[in-house]
């Protein structure tokens, strides 16, 4: 047991934490130099604006300490394979989405029909994948209920486009303040980590490289931010959580787990839609949610941390849901 923790759990955190704090130093003053910085919105919260020019596209950095780290084990351990390409798929939508928008200078970036045609695209091979070659099966362990699967049949499939665009989406929305999605996923990763341990699926190289990739743009990323990861990273992230979700057999978990994304895109939704119904009144101060109580007097580093204690404890709920 103590030469599996060391060469598959603790080997990956440290190969991928070293890559990403040593390479921030290198690529942070190159997006500097590239000025690819962000562009903050004049609708939002005032205090951001100080943040204008920080680089983005800082989600570069965790890509490649996922990938580099994850090749080390690919042959040993096949069903990290899904996982990757998920991550990798939607890590390149979003890089094309940031070099749009900050490199090429269009404010946009992808259209939106562009954007969610390639978000299409991916999960559309990832479920062929899964279908054909994976011999996982698509059926869902239900929470509170040790050892009963859920069979959605001809609903399979359209569950599974609808939870993984949700969640990729809701990673995206996440990242708005210096830390937080980074925070909440990297303990959505020690969270899917310790399951894949324990029920020895074979996917805890990559969970693991995930959590040493994400400690180490941390290092960079917490308040005051010297970087963000932009699409790049948000969307990356998004598709790792719901393509691990799956390996597991587990998107009902992302529930519980994946809360936060939850609550995010869901105030984003009902903003929307309420200041259409209503002819410009609104729920929230400011959606994402995270802006509403940053308005309601929250600072920045009490909504991360309140996010990510949020996270940790349903993680725990989560581990006691098996």
């Amino acid at each position: 047991m103590s030469d599996f923790l060391k060469f598959d759990v603790a080997l990956p955190v440290v190969i991928s934490f070293v890559i990403s704090a040593v390479l921030g130093p290198i690529i942070i003053p190159f997006l500097r130099r590239l000025k690819v910085g962000q562009t903050v919105r004049e609708e939002g919260p005032k205090s951001h604006l100080k943040k204008s020019g920080t680089p983005t596209m800082g989600g570069i950095l965790i890509l490649i300490s996922i990938v580099i780290t994850s090749l080390f084990y690919v042959k040993d351990y096949p069903k990290i394979l899904p996982i990757l390409f998920m991550t990798l798929g939607f890590g390149l939508i979003g890089f094309l989405d940031d070099y749009i928008k900050v490199v090429l200078k269009r404010s946009m970036g992808l259209r939106a029909w562009q954007k969610m045609l390639g978000q299409l695209v991916v999960t559309a091979l990832f479920i062929y994948y899964m279908y054909e070659y994976s011999g996982i099966s698509l059926t869902m362990m239900i929470p509170f209920m040790s050892g009963k699967y859920l069979d959605l049949g001809f609903l399979t499939i359209p569950c599974m486009f609808f939870v993984i665009l949700g969640t990729v989406n809701g990673a995206n929305f996440t990242d708005g303040l210096d830390g937080l999605a980074s925070s909440v996923t990297v303990i959505i990763a020690t969270f899917f980590s310790v399951v894949a341990i324990g029920m020895g699926v074979g996917v805890e190289p990559i969970t693991c490289a995930v959590v040493g990739a994400l400690l180490g743009f941390l290092l960079f990323n917490v308040y005051p931010a010297s970087v963000f990861m932009g699409d790049t990273g948000s969307l990356a992230l998004g598709g790792f959580v719901a393509a691990t979700a799956y390996v597991l057999q587990m998107p009902l978990f992302i529930l519980l787990v994946g809360f936060i994304y939850l609550i995010e895109i869901i105030s984003v939704i009902l903003q929307v839609g309420y200041f259409k119904l209503t002819h410009g009144k609104r729920i929230f101060r400011m959606a994402p949610i995270h802006h509403h109580f940053e308005l309601g007097g929250w600072s920045e580093t009490r909504v991360v941390a309140v996010f990510s204690i949020v996270t940790t404890i349903l993680c725990l709920v989560a581990l006691m849901a098996i």
